[in-house]
């Protein structure tokens, strides 16, 4: 009866250990790197909005284009808006080709046949528009900047709340920025205002 006993003793002890060991070892997948899929959908998700970038910012429109904007400016800075994440390009005038600044501008006012603009920043800035205040910015308005230069070089379009957006420079793309940066605010140099009045609009109001 003892040998048996003993046996018997022994494979009771055994047993706990054999499971813990089991149980470890079904676990390793995820210590080495393998996690479960409840983990993996956000991250993957995150991915791919990532990857389809400006394609889908056509529902963020009416955040970012500001309410007090006139129908004129709204369509202005929706064509805008639209092109945000398209990468900046010397000469480029087109979402498939890229941007310069100048070639934003030009890309955004295309619809309003009032506008004709010139096709560079410094030509846009000096035979252009009516010159605004600081303090009277209104949506749709051109700033011009002065950048490395004495003279103006860069131009973006004000989206309202001292934001604008534009085409910064090579390994950039077109983006969001505000005044109240130093940067931006030092070398601010004037806006202009190129949309016509509504004069039409106004006069129904009035009636």
């Amino acid at each position: 009866m003892r040998p048996f006993f003993k046996t018997w003793l022994t494979i009771c002890l055994l047993m706990p250990l054999a499971a813990h060991a089991t149980n470890r070892e079904q676990r390793l997948p995820n210590i080495n790197g393998y996690t479960p899929k409840s983990h993996v959908s956000p991250v993957t998700a995150k991915n791919k909005q990532s990857i389809k970038g400006p394609t889908h910012l056509s529902k963020a429109d009416s955040k970012l284009v500001p309410q007090m904007a006139t129908k004129q400016s709204s369509n202005v800075l929706s064509r805008a808006v639209n092109v945000l994440g398209t990468p900046y390009r010397w000469g480029g005038s087109s979402p498939s080709k890229g941007f310069d600044c100048s070639g934003l501008v030009k890309y955004a006012f295309n619809d309003v046949a009032a506008v004709d603009l010139p096709r560079t920043s410094n030509a846009m800035a000096s035979g252009h528009g009516q010159k605004v205040e600081r303090k009277d910015l209104k949506p749709g308005d051109l700033l011009f900047f002065n950048i490395k230069s004495r003279k103006v070089n860069h131009v973006a379009i004000y989206l309202g709340n001292d934001r604008f957006i534009h085409a910064p420079r090579r390994g950039k793309a077109v983006s969001i920025d505000t005044l109240k940066k130093p940067y931006w605010d030092n070398h601010y140099v004037v806006a202009k205002r190129v949309l016509p009045k509504e004069q039409n609009a106004l006069r129904v109001v009035q009636r």
